[in-house]
């Protein structure tokens, strides 16, 4: 053994020595010729035009509104695998919706403020406009690889002061009807990024969504704005979205809302001699005799009087407030304080009950108490065998049937009251309620509705957003910023560290300024806008982007809204889509846009969640560490890998790209190796656009040569653009015509309404094989009218290769110098073909597909002999078996596949 080299497997050894790692061919592309076309067809791509109006209808698709919107990217200077994804979905589909006629609207813009550029300013000590300026003109000449197709004289840039002039406008509009206002509030602060967070924007563990701190509680006064007056619309309009709109984000919204009808219940409490009642919210008031013992937040104004001098709670306050362990409320530490010195009452029986300080009581939801039912409730069952594991479990409510069974001794069904309810026994848990509520009164129960849903908190304390447009006076209080001086633009060149607050508040040139009102001293808010303002309005702005007075004339909003298809994450659901909804609400009720559709001001009419893509990812199966991608040769198929030093098997999983984890891939790249429209094919082909989508470079080898084969047949065929005679096609014409049909209708169905659209490239796949194996065998007129009409069922996905073979099929024709793209959808040829009663087998030779053949009879038993008969003289059998000796001949099973082993 020699010193200095690793000892390798003498397996791995021979695996190493005869085949080729795959990441050192990840740089070469096999194909040049696409990126060729890429360069040849990149002007033509990026402008697109309207298609002619069809001369057999000319009202059908002719200058019907389209809107396709893809949600905007923020620009951190560089596009990733899943911007490629989303981009190529709304491209393929706004293509194909501008062949079908229509007056498509595909615009694109940047959600520009925000954190990442401040921060990104603060650690390379460049301003956060030149840093996003950069950015965004490096993500355009990254759009224009990627073979897309925006309406650029659309664009929007929400830090640019024409765009947040309007953004401004909208807050004006929003504090005019009364719903954007100020408040003293519990916050949720960032320690890290020194800044206010809505609720959204914390994690079930308590964590920051950006910075990943622990959120801390502050009291500010803040902005906020009145989502919760369109409550009721936010969560019945859902219905309306129903098959439109993915189910799971849906309920996320419906559970997000969180409408809770059941009863308010006021429980007497005496601490010493001072008495006042808690006020509980449950929609289990059926098992009121069951209640055991009263759990309240840590913030509850009874803790926090108790917490007073006693050093023991205060600490239990601190480690429950510390507790980031948990994923959510029902997985919270069913650890409980046992207040003293507390007396709490049943109202309806009377019975004392011990007080509990718990982790799991929300303080945000109902008046942060809850009725601990442990016979009845999940949460309370195990708070109670925790905190008072000695004592009974009781149980008031039973199963009507003998089927009706308790799960891990508790019931949490609605029944019948059990005979240890005394006088109520019997009663149903709705002529429970009824009951009770009656007996109790209105001063102790009552009905009521509780929501989940709250006030948007929208004010920052960053230097990186759209200042909002008030001033505070001393005589005239909060006076709004006249329309006429908007915007109010920030100012440039002032210190930004990222701590002690809101940066605007340094800036005092900028923030001493007159009263509108009184022409008094004021000052200016030096709050900024949460960064979802802008993107809540930004589908609307896109309508009338030029617009200097308004956020979008209502006549331009009646013509244009709302967004007919949209695509993006489903991080989204709740955030921005949400957001977007209630402001989308507001512009209906305020007139902004007079007119929605349905009457329901909804923003989106269909939407699209396209899945994640994820990198092959390695790590060291010894420390865990991530590997880089030059520590590790992957082999053909993703199938075997092995760590470069040492000969180790790394661990080998799918995970979400990022550059910690080393496995990312840059999509410009990707496309400069293997062309764009290679690129964009693989990425529809390899999984349904909901589902998680594994990056395995090496196979877009596959679409490559389908699309080269496109090629080949726009060629080499003898094509005569004639309309073709049904009535007198043979049977091989009758094959080609038919699969021509369906796949039309397969194709425009995925795109107009399933969005399958990795069944539209394995479809057109279909096509092709069946049109290289039999067009030799059809007329001129059934070859041209086929590969025309598969070139424009393939123009969408593969813009580049689809124009290329238009524009070689039709030289020397009339249509010389037109486009596929402004070419009209192919339609479905209703008039029936029948096929004659042959069935088409395949022939193989050596294991490989080389023609097809028609039969009638079943080829099951057939002798060698037979077999032979069949492909004699064939021209495809000539050349590929012509003077070579048949070893064996086997039938598929079912006849439609016949395999010569020749030598």
């Amino acid at each position: 053994m020699r010193l200095g080299l690793p000892l390798i497997p003498l397996a791995r050894r021979s695996l190493l020595s005869t085949r080729i790692p795959l990441r050192s061919l990840r740089a070469a592309s096999t194909y040049p010729e696409f990126t060729a076309l890429d360069a040849k067809w990149r002007n033509h791509l990026r402008t697109p035009k309207p298609v002619a109006a069809d001369p057999t209808n000319p009202t059908k698709g002719n200058n019907e509104k389209f809107y396709i919107l893809s949600m905007f990217p923020y620009p951190s200077g560089s596009l990733h695998m899943g911007h490629l994804r989303v981009y190529t979905i709304s491209d393929v589909l706004s293509r194909f919706r501008r062949m079908q006629g229509y007056d498509v609207i595909h615009p694109m813009g940047w959600d520009a403020f925000g954190l990442p550029a401040e921060n990104a300013a603060i650690e390379r000590n460049v301003s956060a406009k030149s840093w996003t300026e950069k950015n965004i003109k490096a993500m355009k000449e990254q759009f224009e690889a990627m073979g897309v197709a925006f309406d650029w004289d659309r664009e929007v840039t929400t830090c640019s002061p024409d765009y947040y002039a309007h953004t401004q406008r909208l807050f004006l509009q929003l504090f005019k009807h009364g719903l954007a206002y100020r408040a003293n509030s519990t916050v949720n602060w960032d320690p890290i990024d020194e800044t206010v967070l809505a609720n959204e924007q914390v994690s079930a563990s308590g964590h920051s969504w950006r910075s990943g701190a622990l959120v801390e509680k502050k009291d500010l006064e803040q902005w906020f704005f009145k989502i919760t007056a369109f409550k009721e619309q936010l969560l019945d309009d859902l219905e309306t979205l129903k098959d439109a709109w993915p189910e799971r984000v849906r309920t996320m919204q419906k559970n997000w809302i969180g409408k809770s009808s059941g009863s308010k219940i006021r429980f007497p409490v005496k601490v010493g001699d001072a008495e006042s009642k808690v006020e509980v919210f449950t929609t289990r008031l059926d098992t009121l005799p069951g209640v055991q013992y009263l759990a309240l937040s840590t913030a509850h104004p009874l803790v926090t009087a108790a917490a007073e001098g006693n050093e023991e709670l205060q600490k239990f306050i601190a480690e429950a407030k510390a507790n980031a362990a948990a994923a959510g409320p029902e997985n919270k530490s069913k650890r409980g304080f046992l207040l003293p010195g507390i007396e709490c009452r049943n109202p309806l029986l009377g019975e004392t009950m011990p007080v509990f300080v718990a982790e799991y009581v929300l303080e945000g939801y109902g008046e942060g108490a809850v009725m601990g039912v442990p016979g009845h409730d999940t949460r309370d069952h195990a708070f109670w065998l925790e905190n008072c594991p000695n004592e009974p479990i009781r149980t008031v409510v039973e199963g009507t049937t003998e089927a009706s069974t308790k799960e891990e001794g508790i019931f949490t069904k609605k029944g019948k009251l059990t005979d240890s309810t005394g006088e109520y026994c019997g009663l149903s848990s709705a002529e429970a309620v009824k009951t009770f509520l009656e007996k109790l009164g209105p001063e102790w129960a009552e009905e009521s509705t509780q929501w989940r849903l709250r006030d948007w908190l929208v004010s920052r304390q960053r230097y990186w957003g759209t200042p909002i447009p008030v001033v505070h006076c001393k005589s005239c209080g909060i006076v709004p910023v006249p329309d006429e001086d908007l915007p109010i633009e920030l100012p440039e060149g002032i210190n930004i560290s990222g701590k002690g607050g809101s940066p605007l508040s340094k800036a005092e040139e900028w923030v001493n300024c007159p009263c509108p009102a009184c022409n008094a001293p004021a000052k200016r808010d030096t709050d900024t806008m949460d960064t979802f303002i802008d993107s809540s309005w930004y589908w609307a702005r896109y309508i009338d982007s030029k617009n200097p007075k308004e956020l979008v004339s209502p006549e331009k909003a009646d013509k244009g809204l709302p967004v007919d298809l949209y695509v993006g994450g489903v991080e989204h659901a709740i955030l921005h889509l949400l957001y977007s909804r209630f402001i989308a609400k507001f512009l209906a009720s305020s007139g902004i846009w007079p007119n929605p559709s349905n009457n329901t001001a909804e923003p989106f009419k269909k939407l699209i969640t396209q899945g994640m893509v994820h990198g092959l990812t390695f790590t060291c199966p010894e420390t865990g560490r991530f590997l880089k991608p030059e520590e590790v040769d992957v082999f053909p198929s993703n199938e075997e890998a092995i760590m470069r030093i040492g000969g180790k098997v790394p661990n080998k999983s799918w995970e979400k790209m990022s550059k910690s984890k080393y496995n990312g891939v840059d999509p410009v790249t990707c496309i400069g190796n293997h062309g764009a429209d290679a690129t964009r094919a693989h990425v529809l082909f390899a999984a349904p656009v909901s589902d998680v989508l594994n990056w395995e470079e090496f196979k877009i080898v596959g679409v490559q040569r389908f699309l080269l084969r496109v090629l080949k047949l726009a060629k080499t065929n003898n094509f005569s653009a004639v309309e073709p005679e049904l009535e007198k096609f043979n049977d091989t014409e009758k094959t080609v015509w038919n699969i021509l049909q369906q796949t039309v209708k397969n194709v425009t169905e995925a795109f107009a309404d399933t969005i399958a659209l990795n069944t539209t490239v394995s479809d057109l796949m279909k096509l092709e094989n069946s049109l290289s194996a039999n067009l030799k065998g059809c007329s001129p007129a059934v070859q041209y009218h086929a590969t025309q009409s598969l070139l424009r069922l393939l123009a969408p996905i593969a813009p580049a290769v689809a124009e290329e073979g238009w524009e070689t099929m039709h030289k020397g024709t009339k249509l010389e110098g037109s486009k596929v793209l402004e070419m009209r959808w192919p339609e479905v040829d209703t008039r029936e073909v029948l096929q004659s009663a042959k069935k088409d087998i395949a022939i193989a030779i050596n294991g490989k597909v080389r023609f097809t053949l028609q039969v009638e009879e079943e080829l099951g038993g057939a002798e060698q002999s037979a077999l032979l008969g069949l492909v004699n003289g064939h021209e495809q059998w000539t050349k590929w078996g012509a003077g070579k000796e048949v070893k064996k001949v086997i039938v598929g099973k079912g006849g439609k596949l016949v395999n010569f082993m020749l030598r």
